[in-house]
């Protein structure tokens, strides 16, 4: 892969990652929630479901779900389902940050596993994989390896960006310390999480 190809994906790819969504939200999220630190299985998990998606693209796969509307409708209404039940948890959560910290009620596992969840059951980064990966992928050359590099460089890329968003708000939290600040917090969260399966429900294949 020509170095100018690669590092015009690099820009495509980080324009990707900053365009707010279901994982830009789960990282500020955690981060307000739960400190840089134990956040990080939150971004593994946001990567591990991306990473799956690169394969399932990589296989052929993606370009049949982008093209199937029963196969897209199936995982983007059960994206759909678990972003606004997402929502509601972080509605009815009234804990404040101090009580999270000191006490988290969450498991850094069950942390990584609702991540992964989250890209998962997002179909538009299928769709959205299939349509650019061709465009820097060159057909006389390894297409596996190019694969390998565009996928690696978009799970980089992305696990920065996450981390970004989540030590921004872990900063953020420390200046947070009353309850019905925090319950505010996150019920605006818990309505973009809301908003998000709203905007995914509109996705067309």
């Amino acid at each position: 892969m020509e170095l100018h190809v690669w590092l015009a994906y690099v820009v495509t790819a980080i324009v990707f990652s900053l365009a707010p969504g279901s994982g830009t939200v789960n990282s500020i999220s955690n981060g307000l929630s739960y400190g840089t630190q134990k956040s990080l299985a939150a971004i593994a998990g946001l990567q591990v479901g991306l990473a799956f998606h690169i394969i399932l693209v990589g296989a052929g796969i993606g370009a049949l779900v982008a093209k199937s509307a029963m196969a897209f409708s199936v995982i983007k209404w059960a994206g759909v389902a678990y972003l606004v039940w997402l929502g509601i948890q972080k509605w009815r959560d009234n804990s404040n940050l101090q009580a999270t910290q000191g006490e988290c009620d969450r498991t850094s596992w069950q942390l990584m596993r609702s991540a992964v969840l989250i890209n998962l059951t997002n179909p538009k980064s299928i769709v959205f994989l299939v349509a650019l990966f061709p465009q820097f992928i060159d057909p006389t050359k390894d297409q596996v390896v190019q694969l390998a590099i565009l996928g690696a460089t978009t799970v980089v890329i992305d696990s920065i960006v996450m981390l970004g968003y989540t030590s921004l708000a872990s900063q953020m939290g420390r200046f947070i310390r009353s309850e019905r600040v925090m319950g505010k917090i996150n019920r605006i969260f818990g309505s973009m999480f809301v908003g998000c399966g709203a905007l995914l429900a509109t996705a067309k294949s």
